[in-house]
């Protein structure tokens, strides 16, 4: 589970008080239909991990629920009580069962600057949270990333052993580099969440693996056992988000004249696995590739 967020404080007392309850929202979705009811409601009734941690003696709630791609703007139109920021979630949390939860990757969290210094005021120890002044960017940046979420998803492998893997990565670059063509299409100017900039990003991940393997060790830390949200939905039979992945590569690139035949067989092999519902097909690189 990774992605944007949209960050949604209820309201202060006073300007200097501290939040006294956060919420990470997910919502899968292209779009908000939710009327202000119904979005307040929701925020209650995720199906979240909850984090607990104590900041000179208050406790923060905070909830994270699944990737979206709803706009906090459109989140802040309807809960005009609410101070609504913008947010990407770089980790992936493993549900592990009776309600226990893994952060499995590492990175942190970032939202959007505001004047009260609500990053500062939400950091703790081992969950720190940065600012940026191009919320949107990063997002853009996070969903090139998140492609490999469907890779691993099919490949049925722990997501440091397909990372490790070359011929995993040549295909996670051709999805980068179809993601970046679509996305410049659309005038977006993505950001990466990461200390590789994404215009080198799918040079570097055709490295040999002996190179990349030092490589990722400097800019990342993944757990073993680690695997994508995508890979745990279809574990459980519920829907993808693949619409708003490859989905939306696909959209744009369509939209634009440009050929994006890779993101389009993802899709169509993850909604297969969704209609058999019998979890990861577990598919090599040569079979995702095959027309």
């Amino acid at each position: 589970m990774t992605g944007r967020a949209i960050l949604a404080l209820l309201p202060e007392v006073g300007r200097d008080a501290p939040p006294v309850a956060v919420d990470f929202l997910g919502i899968p979705g292209g779009g908000l239909t939710a009327e202000p009811a119904e979005l307040e409601q929701g925020l209650g009734n995720l199906h979240p991990a909850h984090l607990w941690c104590e900041d000179q003696g208050l406790a923060q709630r905070v909830k994270i629920g699944g990737g979206t791609l709803v706009e906090h703007e459109a989140v802040a139109e309807r809960l005009p009580a609410r101070r609504v920021l913008g947010g990407m979630v770089p980790f992936n949390v493993i549900a592990l069962g009776s309600g226990r939860f893994h952060r499995a990757t590492s990175g942190d969290i970032v939202i959007e600057q505001d004047e009260r210094l609500s990053a500062e005021k939400l950091s703790v120890p081992g969950l720190k949270i940065r600012t940026t002044a191009n919320i949107e960017g990063v997002q853009w940046g996070k969903l090139l990333l998140n492609l490999n979420n469907a890779l691993n998803a099919l490949a049925d492998l722990p997501l440091r052993r397909q990372i490790g893997s070359r011929p995993w990565r040549r295909l996670f670059a051709d999805q980068v580099a179809e993601g970046l063509a679509a996305i410049r299409a659309e005038g977006i100017r993505p950001v990466s969440p990461t200390p590789i900039p994404l215009s080198w990003l799918p040079s570097l991940l055709r490295l040999p693996d002996p190179v990349f393997e030092v490589l990722l060790g400097r800019t990342m830390k993944i757990d073993p056992e680690a695997r994508s949200s995508m890979w745990e939905d279809l574990k459980h039979g519920r829907r993808t988000e693949i619409d708003y992945l490859q989905g939306v590569i696909t959209g744009i690139a369509d939209r634009h004249g440009l050929k994006a035949p890779l993101s389009h067989r993802i899709v169509a092999l993850i909604r297969q696995a969704e209609r058999a519902a019998k979890g990861s097909p577990g598919l090599t690189p040569e079979q995702i590739r095959a027309n």
